[in-house]
């Protein structure tokens, strides 16, 4: 995105010209701001009532420099990849780690310290996973270990593209391996079986609720327990159950500036700015209202009807870090790949 003048528009080939003025941008009074936000598939209700908040809050602040807001999602996986082949996104905000470590891994864009700028390690919140299912829950469902059982068809996003995904398979190998530490085979069977009953795999979050919801398919949908509380209200209370399984993995929502990228477009002021409004208490009261649990304890206190008790382990604990994770179990040739071909023989 770029620093648009509000009078005269900048000739596409000025470019030294653009970053100048953009430096400039707030002490001029000359100029609006625009800020592109690249996120993941299923927040987009999310920001669509974050941003205009926000957008008041700074233009209240800043007459005389107004900033529009602008949105990018899809799998955070596929985000990622956009901004690495020259999206010019200004912040990110992903439901995964390494979706924002391979901005510096594979293109400098962020230093390696990214998760120290911005408390409880860049994430302002946080989430687990949730089953969703029809009236009357008609296949019982209640834990993990009912998505094995042969008569059960599952719905959620391909762990490939979507860090969605990712964290329904982790929290499921996870659960399992609870049950049974000192038995491995016996966790790798529960994830064939459990794999072997997916009915699609779709690259994001919001393509798995279309299967679910719209065309019928599946016993179960496995999303991240804020859209799955969304997707009741969108689509009716009465007509869909959720369950939080009672043994469940934390899911950090990460966020950052991309700071070669703000440079460019001279948008870092913003950026940053609109970066700590996700952990001011305005802020966190509109997350929680989306159903994504918040580290600010005293609106969690006073939304935690909201929430069903689950015991939450961190995937550290389970797994180690995210690229030993994602080397053993999604990078080519990995876990995921060998169970999906063992599960097709």
């Amino acid at each position: 995105m770029k620093i648009v003048a509000i009078k005269n528009k900048l000739l596409s080939g000025m470019t030294g010209l653009l970053f100048f003025a953009g430096l400039n941008a707030y002490s001029s009074g000359a100029w609006a701001v625009e800020l592109l936000n690249s996120s993941y598939d299923i927040g987009r209700e999310l920001f669509l009532n974050l941003n205009p908040e926000f957008e008041k809050q700074w233009n209240k602040q800043h007459p005389q420099n107004k900033l529009t807001l602008k949105q990018s999602h899809a799998g955070s996986s596929k985000q990622a990849l956009a901004i690495l082949h020259g999206l010019r996104a200004d912040v990110v905000t992903y439901n995964q780690v390494t979706d924002i470590q391979i901005l510096h891994d594979r293109g400098n864009l962020i230093p390696a310290n990214w998760q120290q700028r911005l408390p409880n390690n860049s994430s302002p919140y946080y989430s687990t996973m949730a089953f969703l299912v029809r009236k009357g829950n008609p296949k019982h469902i209640q834990t993990w270990d009912d998505l094995v059982r042969n008569d059960v068809k599952l719905i959620f996003p391909n762990p490939k593209t979507s860090g969605n995904g990712r964290y329904t398979y982790l929290a499921a190998w996870g659960a399992f391996q609870q049950q049974n530490p000192h038995d491995p085979a016996k966790v790798r069977q529960q994830m064939l079986r459990l794999l072997q009953n997916v009915e699609v795999f779709d690259t994001g979050g919001r393509g798995a609720t279309t299967s679910f919801i719209e065309r019928g398919m599946g016993d179960v949908l496995i999303s991240f327990e804020s859209e799955v509380n969304n997707i009741r209200k969108q689509y009716g209370e009465d007509n869909y159950q959720l369950i939080v399984p009672a043994v469940n993995i934390l899911a950090e929502f990460p966020v950052t500036w991309v700071d070669k990228n703000v440079q460019k477009n001279g948008t870092e002021a913003a950026a940053k700015a609109y970066l700590n409004y996700l952990y001011s208490p305005a802020g966190q009261q509109i997350i929680a209202r989306f159903n994504y649990r918040v580290i600010d304890q005293d609106v969690m206190n006073a939304q935690q009807s909201r929430f069903p008790a689950t015991k939450l382990f961190r995937l550290e604990e389970q797994f180690g870090s995210w690229p030993q994770v994602m080397e053993t179990h999604f990078n080519t040739g990995g876990t995921l790949e060998q169970l999906l071909l063992e599960g097709r023989k």
